[in-house]
């Protein structure tokens, strides 16, 4: 756990876990915890025992904010696209008037990344430490976005150029991902348009508009993942067209041998007859004739549809 006072973007270590109970005289008190220190931050902070039963669950918490007497309970859920796999992770935050709380239990990159934004920004207060926290977690939305689209757009290309069954399951899995992201979209959209619309006094009047540019973005990552999924079931469809032509091909390859093997396949049988008068059957040069009619007649039928496109 880290505790710091966080004044015009500077910040100083604070060893005092006692010393953000009181409000200082600039800044706020930022505590960065994982859930282990909830059990101290709990009586000194009066935590909600809900708020910290779903800080602790093992289950993937749905976004949304609580409002208790004294302090916000916001959930939020972070991205990440690791080994061609989505993840979402929860973090959590109490907003209080004097202090902000995030509670995270796996590493989460925006924590590490809020930190020169509030140096640039000389962020002096929570509601703005807020502000520009979740205007990086939709960000980061926007970077898993364009990774994904890169990811469709060379899979239509694998599957155009070389087809393999390996691609199908590639299909499956990242149209799951995307359905499952997609549904995970809907409370986080609800929770901004809370954060912009629904007056609350912990948050600045001025500053609740800011979220209305966040809530636009939200609803753009969640038309794009719509899109996403209709590119899937088109993907899907391309690889299925793609088998068909396929097999097509190697079907008319095959038409093409037999053909060119019907007429040689019938002078062998032909010849194999026990007849004793057959032309050319008792000719010293019968042989050699026949070998080069059947050579002649291949590689003429071979060429013919070479030139035709039929192989």
């Amino acid at each position: 756990m880290k505790v710091r006072l966080v004044k015009n973007g500077i910040f100083t270590v604070v060893d005092d876990l006692t010393e953000p109970l009181t409000p200082p005289e600039g800044g706020f008190y930022w505590i960065d915890a994982d859930t282990d220190d909830l059990e101290v931050l709990q009586p000194l902070f009066g935590l909600h025992e809900l708020a910290v039963e779903d800080c602790l669950t093992e289950e993937e918490q749905r976004p949304k904010i609580e409002i208790y007497d004294h302090q916000y309970f916001i959930v939020i859920n972070s991205i990440r696209y690791d080994d061609e796999e989505i993840f979402l992770r929860a973090l959590n935050i109490f907003l209080g008037r004097h202090y902000i709380i995030t509670v995270t239990k796996q590493k989460i990159n925006e924590i590490r990344a809020i930190k020169p934004v509030l140096w640039e920004e000389e962020v002096s207060s929570p509601d703005r430490f807020l502000y520009h926290l979740v205007d990086l977690v939709v960000d980061n939305y926007f970077n898993v976005a364009d990774r994904i689209e890169a990811k469709i757009e060379m899979l239509e290309e694998e599957i155009l150029l070389h087809t393999k069954k390996s691609h199908l399951n590639e299909i499956i899995s990242l149209r799951s991902e995307i359905l499952w992201l997609k549904k995970a979209l809907g409370p986080q959209k609800d929770l901004i348009f809370t954060l912009n619309k629904k007056e609350l006094k912990l948050i600045n009047d001025q500053l609740q508009k800011y979220f209305s540019d966040i809530y636009e973005n939200t609803i753009k990552i969640s038309e794009t993942f719509e899109t996403f999924r209709d590119l899937m079931g088109n993907l899907r469809e391309a690889y299925q067209m793609s088998l068909e032509n396929r097999t097509n091909e190697v079907m008319r390859v095959f038409t093409a041998i037999t053909t060119i093997f019907m007429p040689l396949t019938f002078i062998t049988g032909f010849y194999g007859m026990n007849f004793d008068y057959i032309p050319l059957l008792h000719s010293h040069a019968g042989t050699m004739i026949v070998t080069i009619t059947m050579i002649v007649l291949g590689t003429g039928m071979f060429y013919y549809f070479r030139r035709r496109g039929w192989l």
